[in-house]
């Protein structure tokens, strides 16, 4: 009778060598607060968001008035689809689940935008109050005030993700995706406001066509700069993933990551507000010498650490071929992402949408089980290590069937040229290339 594959050998634990202790159940979860149900912090949420996004429309609607508000909205969801898409083909190697992207974006829009409409208004007519200077109140407010309020309530969705959604933000990469997706829903806010303003200033002095208040603010928010706040929140989006990437033992480091990265993002947020001081050209100066620099810098930067995660997954997943859990071609497919896309491909012509989505999540799975192993050799795995292999493993056991011929496929048609000898695509092993593994067994450990 044929048998399951084995369970996978366990890296050391950080100190016995035994597979990580104090896997239990915690004391914690034995006495559990009446806030700890995933439905009270879901309720609460919501409601908070659903507060926040009622009063944010208000408040913008009474500035800008009806007809400016619709002129707002309709200028101001022109670049987010593209952001949106730009920030989810970053995170193609490990996408994580749209329920994160929808919270980061909801809170950006709307309870970040609250937070800074708020606490910037109070903070400059108190300083207006307390100088008799509006002008100069006006420009302390845009260039110190503002850029401490926004970042700190941004970077108050990436905190809320890494502390609740830990799993789910294991890098550099996941960090960037969650702040630039929430700095995309505080622009899309931010853009109605100034937006509808503009049309209202039009409305009252008569400017229409590219001489309007409204086309330059257009030019300048939507055309020139719609990637500016994600691209300062994305350095505090990066504080984190360096610190998830760190041992839990390094306490200072997991803290100072985060905090450089905010601080950075909100000086980098003054010098943009504070580059109308520089002169006439200072706002051009500004966007020429520092934002397309490090627009370029911080793309080439994710695109290198994306380029590292696929490494990851051909480097752990070996083990698992070995173990009789994958196939000995799927390392090399699930490590390129051509290789993947062409498992997806086949899958929905020979078998439907729903296979190429079947696939996708074979893809996922597999990559989040390569990452976890990963950490785990580093001694950077939780107490639950054990548990959530056994998940990973179980959901691609459920997938073999429909993953496996389509991630064949796209070994075989991926792969580099071979010696005629060889086999048809690399054969990876727990020692490198040229190890055969034991063929995998046909044979479900998850039916009953």
């Amino acid at each position: 009778m044929a048998t399951s594959p084995p369970h996978p050998s366990y890296p050391s634990g950080p100190t016995d060598g035994a597979p990580f202790a104090g896997s239990g159940t915690p004391g914690s979860l034995r006495h559990a607060h009446w806030w700890q149900p995933a439905w009270v912090r879901y309720g609460a949420l919501s409601t908070l968001l659903a507060i926040s996004g009622l009063v944010i429309l208000a408040l913008v609607r009474e500035e800008t008035g009806t007809e400016g508000f619709l002129v707002g909205l309709g200028l101001a969801v022109l670049p987010v689809p593209l952001l949106i898409a730009a920030f989810r083909w970053l995170d193609r190697v490990e996408p994580g689940p749209w329920r994160n992207l929808l919270f980061c974006f909801a809170w950006g829009a709307c309870a970040a935008a609250l937070i800074a409409i708020v606490a910037n208004s109070f903070a400059t007519r108190w300083i207006a109050t307390a100088t008799a200077d509006p002008s100069s109140a006006d420009t302390l407010g845009a260039t110190v005030i503002a850029p401490v309020v926004e970042e700190s309530a941004k970077a108050a969705a990436v905190l809320l993700v890494f502390l609740f959604r830990r799993r789910d933000f294991t890098g550099i990469v996941d960090g960037v995706v969650i702040a630039g997706v929430t700095a995309t829903g505080f622009a899309f806010t931010e853009n109605i406001l100034y937006l509808g303003t503009a049309f209202g200033t039009d409305q009252l002095t008569g400017g229409t066509g590219i001489a309007s208040v409204t086309a330059a603010t257009f030019f300048v928010r939507i055309i020139m700069s719609p990637f500016a706040h994600p691209l300062f929140t994305v350095l505090t989006g990066i504080g984190f993933g360096i610190s998830a990437l760190s041992a839990d033992r390094r306490h200072l480091r997991r803290i100072a990551f985060p905090l450089a990265g905010l601080l950075l993002a909100m000086g980098m947020h003054a010098m943009w507000n504070g580059s109308s001081a520089f002169g006439q050209y200072g706002f051009f100066a500004v966007y020429a010498a520092f934002m397309v620099p490090i627009f370029g810098l911080l793309t080439w930067l994710v695109i290198w650490t994306r380029q590292r995660e696929l490494k990851t997954v051909r480097a752990e997943l070996p083990a698992y071929a070995v173990a009789g859990w994958l196939t000995p071609a799927e390392p090399y497919a699930l490590g390129s992402m051509r290789a993947r896309r062409i498992a997806r491909q086949y899958a929905r012509r020979h078998a439907g949408k729903a296979a190429a989505r079947e696939v996708a999540r074979y893809e996922a799975y597999a990559t989040s089980l390569a990452f976890l192993r990963h950490r785990a050799r580093r001694h950077r795995a939780g107490a639950d290590f054990a548990v959530r292999e056994r998940e990973l493993l179980g959901e691609l056991w459920r997938r073999r069937e429909v993953a496996r011929p389509a991630l064949d496929h796209a070994a075989r048609i991926t792969a580099p040229p071979v010696p005629v000898t060889a086999p048809p695509w690399p054969v990876y092993g727990v020692y490198g290339y040229g190890h055969q593994p034991a063929p995998y067994p046909a044979y479900n450990p998850y039916r009953s």
